[in-house]
């Protein structure tokens, strides 16, 4: 029998794991691990995990259809995998397990472990890359190192893909008779492991609905992506987020289905659709980064010199910060956005991290546990990159003394303050001219509900800027 362990990959399309594992006619059984105790370790916010535990739930009922079954495993730490899954290719006669690789040092070495213990009892193990488009070290300079700076790893990117292609792997055929399945909710076990199943409605599971979402924003919005992408009022994006970083759509099928919209893949920011092609490969480079520069995966700076920084680890501010109430409107109405539906926009996560950074002067590391504790899609690649960037210790960074202006940012890109409002109920009737600076009306109508500013920007941002020249003396 062959064995498919699936991760981070939920989906029957596109998953080259699953589709080399069914070729010929040798029995296929799938598995999936619940590791709670090892979720918790990695900060997994619940939302995530329900959603991709009904993603579960939902491919299982499809993989039985096509006469597959899924076996559900819980070990409670990676370190109790190799000996869970020897003891289940024993059980039931697996000879083959296929997988696809993950990219996080932990679970990298989870799986070397798991492929040294199959070996002791004669089970072969069969990797694929499944989680990039291009694989990890295909991307690299003339000498052979991993690129540092994002602009030349796109162009080679784009170059290796011109190269190679890409295939997309259809969904497997069926391979026998429909088999029952049980769902989640039916098995104790299960419920006793995470509490309350029931997936948040906003977040719709299913291969069907990612494409959904991705064909809409192909029709609707691609094209004008790079004019509405920053506005977080409007829709502008296409929050496959969440899908991806499950794995119940591709980045391969993202592209395929962008080629396919326009009758080319753009190259450059002349042609429309490259700035969302773009973001792609923005997340093939970071997730490129987790795999090569692995102590990424330990928070520490990819700029090893900005470990010295003198950051504050202040518990108050930082928790005014989480809760929304910094007294700076679009940084609160993106707090609490994220508090309630665990997502928040791309620009307004940028907002976000430079003002606990750059205005609090707060450790990335906080911002970026509170995020994974939170998001939905959440990714470790992703969001540690995206934080380094925002902090300045990253790869690519922004310069240090580029610092965010939350009053600027919230004017220019929520201008007549739809999004603040939406999410900040002390500021739903204040005029526009005054919601990116609401204390003096308030003030006027006698009001003290929103907090004041919790630091001056102008003084915070001088701040900022020497810490960081303070690492060139």
């Amino acid at each position: 029998m062959k064995l498919v362990w699936l991760r981070n990959d939920l989906r029957l399309t596109d998953n080259p794991a699953l589709r080399h594992a069914c070729v010929g006619d040798e029995p296929v059984a799938a598995l999936f691990i619940i590791s709670p105790t090892q979720w918790r370790q990695h900060k997994m916010a619940p939302i995530r995990q329900r959603f991709m535990l009904a993603q579960v739930d939902e491919l299982g009922r499809e993989l039985a259809a096509l006469g597959i079954p899924l076996h559900l495993l819980r070990v409670e730490t990676f370190a109790e995998a190799p000996a869970a899954l020897a003891d289940l290719c024993r059980e039931q006669g697996v000879t083959q397990l296929y997988a696809n690789q993950a990219i996080e040092i932990d679970e990298l070495r989870r799986d070397h472990a798991v492929s040294a213990a199959l070996a002791e009892q004669a089970v072969s193990c069969h990797w694929f890359n499944g989680c990039c488009v291009l694989p990890p070290g295909r991307v690299l300079t003339g000498s052979g190192e991993m690129f540092k700076v994002f602009t030349p790893f796109s162009r080679a990117w784009l170059k290796a893909l011109d190269e190679e292609g890409f295939v997309i792997h259809r969904a497997p055929t069926p391979r026998g008779e429909p088999l029952p399945w049980q769902p989640l909710a039916e098995r104790a076990w299960v419920d006793e492991a995470l509490g309350e199943l029931t997936a948040d409605p906003r977040w719709p599971v299913g291969e069907a609905e990612a494409l959904r979402r991705l064909n809409i924003f192909l029709v609707q919005a691609v094209l004008d992506y790079g004019e509405t992408r920053d506005f977080p009022a409007i829709a502008g994006t296409s929050v496959l987020s969440p899908y991806l970083a499950a794995g119940i759509i591709s980045p391969r099928q993202c592209v395929a289905a962008l080629q396919q919209r326009l009758g080319y893949r753009p190259q450059s920011k002349a042609q429309p659709g490259f700035v969302w092609l773009n973001e792609l490969i923005w997340r093939e480079f970071y997730r490129h980064l987790l795999v090569l520069i692995p102590t990424l995966s330990m928070n520490r700076p990819f700029k090893p010199e900005t470990a010295a920084l003198p950051w504050s680890w202040d518990p108050d501010a930082f928790a005014a910060w989480c809760e929304g109430r910094t007294g700076y409107p679009i940084v609160d109405a993106a707090m609490r956005c994220l508090n309630t539906t665990g997502w928040m926009h791309n620009r307004l996560r940028m907002i976000v991290a430079s003002f606990l950074t750059k205005d609090l002067h707060i450790h990335w590391r906080l911002g970026e546990d509170y995020f994974m504790r939170r998001l939905i899609d959440g990714d470790l690649a992703a969001n540690n990159g995206g934080w380094q960037w925002a902090a300045g210790t990253g790869a690519d960074a922004a310069p240090y003394f580029r610092v965010f202006n939350p009053t600027t940012q919230g004017q220019r890109f929520d201008p007549q303050g739809e999004f603040i409002r939406t999410w900040v109920t002390e500021l739903a009737d204040i005029p526009a001219a005054y919601v990116h600076q609401p204390h003096d009306w308030l003030r006027l109508k006698g009001r003290q509900d929103y907090p004041a500013p919790m630091v001056d920007h102008a003084v915070a941002r001088v701040r900022a800027i020497e810490m960081f020249r303070s690492l060139e003396k």
